[in-house]
């Protein structure tokens, strides 16, 4: 197997797996599992960095402050990812997390259409009008807007177009984005320890260790994303990414038996139609182009 295919699959795969780890932390409120997140990532990291000795980066950071900036903007983006998608696993909705990442990459489209300029070809437009139809009909039939499946979908996708311009790789943008989540999380830990509600000092051993291990369970995947993305090319990467929401739709309908009625799937089915629009264009075109090369 190309190795650039492999870490990238690991990457996807322990994405989907994530449930596995947050119900093992479902007695600890989502917001300090978020806390401990942003708290054990930076300290991973910076261990990583200082290892390696990449420091050049931070040079950037006091010559262009709105880099800074920019980054301060994704990790607000990247905290309201990641506590949602906590509550939502904790909360028994793995299936509608699941939804969120299946229209993330349309919502990418969207997004570029409207921020960036770009056209949206017609096989596209329709993809994303399909898509919308699927989130449309859960809306009406299981009588709520799926709001957990579109905030990770929003989320993301704001978080991977301030991404997608930025100056730094991977790891030191995980560095800057936790070190600027960093105070917050202390302090929201301490306001909880000041009343006797932090989960790590009142919990046991197991529970704390289980804490520190969202610094690995966090930063492990990125890192394997980054080495695959710089591997692969990104049509290849796109397509592996659907690993994810699998796994978690899995988890969510045959491990943690949540209901998967006839009108979740007749949406569900709508959105993977506009997926599989979506890629079959991308795919044409692709082969078009080595055709003409």
């Amino acid at each position: 197997m190309n190795p650039g295919v492999a870490y990238a699959l690991g990457a996807y795969t322990l994405w989907g797996l994530f449930p596995l780890y947050f119900k093992l932390l479902h007695a600890v409120p989502a917001m300090q599992i978020l806390a401990h997140r942003m708290v054990w990532s930076l300290l991973l990291v910076f261990g990583i960095l200082l290892v390696r000795r990449r420091w050049t980066w931070m040079r950037l950071l006091r010559e262009q402050p709105a880099v800074l900036a920019r980054f301060a903007a994704s990790a607000l983006l990247l905290a309201c990812n990641w506590g949602t998608y906590i509550w939502a696993v904790n909360h028994d909705h793995v299936v509608e997390a699941s939804l969120g990442y299946y229209i993330n990459p349309l919502m990418n489209v969207a997004l570029g259409t409207v921020i960036l300029h770009e056209r949206l070809r017609p096989a596209q437009w329709v993809a994303v009008a399909i898509a919308a139809c699927g989130v449309a009909w859960m809306t009406t039939e299981v009588g709520h807007v799926p709001w957990i499946a579109l905030s990770l979908a929003v989320t993301f996708a704001g978080y991977s177009l301030l991404r997608k311009t930025a100056p730094l790789g991977s790891l030191e943008g995980l560095a800057v984005e936790t070190a600027v989540l960093f105070p917050l999380a202390l302090v929201y830990l301490g306001w909880e320890g000041a009343h006797g509600a932090n989960a790590f000092a009142t919990g046991n051993w197991s529970l704390r260790w289980l804490l520190i291990a969202a610094g690995p369970v966090t930063t492990i995947p990125l890192l394997l994303f980054a080495a695959g993305a710089r591997r692969i090319p990104f049509s290849l990467l796109g397509i592996l990414q659907y690993l994810t929401p699998t796994v978690l739709l899995g988890l969510g309908v045959w491990l943690y038996h949540e209901p998967f009625g006839v009108d979740k799937a007749i949406g569900f089915g709508l959105v993977w139609v506009g997926i599989a629009v979506y890629l079959a264009e991308g795919l044409v075109r692709l082969r078009w182009r080595s055709v003409a090369a």
